[in-house]
């Protein structure tokens, strides 16, 4: 096959594959057999009670901690494990995280060049024309010069995401995004990562906002105790959960099935 062959194929349906993960801290199994897909375009969210696994499982899809077995593959190859091959694999991956991390003595806009001018290697004019265009894609196009000091948390937050796009990723990790947010400013980030889905960004979201998985996932995973323990189309997750644990969560949560 030759080399205009290989460009002309489309790329793997399939961006992440998870086979059989077991993550052990200690004598606590944190993930426990964990298999499932994420496709491309699709905005998958994670469920489930807190210490379930979700977010220990986000952190491995990035190799932010090791598998203790299975597999897990990116794009059909295999998580690599040398310093170098990560780097590059997170270039490709954005995470948001519960709490912001930005640099607190760096604007916005600062915050958000920085990994297109020290990881890609942009000029100056370049990342901050790609951080201007964010800024704005995330409706803080008024907030650039400020520090995240003067800045509300869902405005953090939202410079947050606008600094993992920058980087272009092909998947977009949040782990709780919200959790650390003031009821009032949950809406704004919440719209923004509905917007990045209607774009057909690929998303997997750890959430405990279940109106959003229910409107805005394609794929819904119920953990427990380390495992699934269902999956499915949002409709069959919320309105005709299969797993009667699913059914007592979900309305220990006010939602019923």
């Amino acid at each position: 096959m030759t080399a205009a062959t290989l460009a002309m194929q489309p790329a793997p349906r399939v961006v992440l594959q998870y086979r059989d993960v077991r993550k052990l801290y200690g004598d606590f199994v944190a993930l426990s057999g964990v298999s499932m897909e994420v496709e491309r375009g699709q905005v998958v969210c994670l469920i489930g009670p807190s210490g379930s696994g979700k977010s220990t499982l986000l952190r491995c899809t990035n190799a932010l901690e090791t598998l203790d077995g299975g597999e897990l593959l990116f794009d059909g190859v295999p998580l690599p494990r040398d310093p170098a091959s990560i780097r590059k694999v997170r270039q490709r991956m954005g995470m948001v995280f519960q709490n912001f991390e930005l640099f607190p003595h760096k604007t916005a806009i600062q915050n958000v060049m920085m990994g297109p001018s020290t990881v890609l290697g942009l000029s100056e004019q370049q990342s901050r024309a790609r951080a201007e265009a964010l800024l704005v894609k995330v409706g803080l196009s008024d907030k650039a010069g400020n520090y995240p000091a003067n800045l509300s948390g869902g405005q953090q937050q939202r410079v947050a995401i606008a600094r993992a796009l920058a980087m272009e990723p092909e998947v977009m990790l949040f782990d709780e995004p919200t959790s650390a947010l003031d009821p009032e400013t949950i809406g704004e980030v919440l719209n923004v990562m509905k917007a990045l889905a209607d774009d057909g960004m690929t998303m997997v979201v750890v959430t405990h906002e279940m109106t959003f998985a229910r409107r805005v996932a394609d794929h819904v995973v119920v953990f427990e105790s380390g495992q699934i323990i269902e999956q499915g189309p949002p409709a069959q997750i919320f309105d005709a959960p299969i797993q009667a644990r699913t059914r007592d969560f979900l309305g220990h949560l006010g939602w019923d099935a």
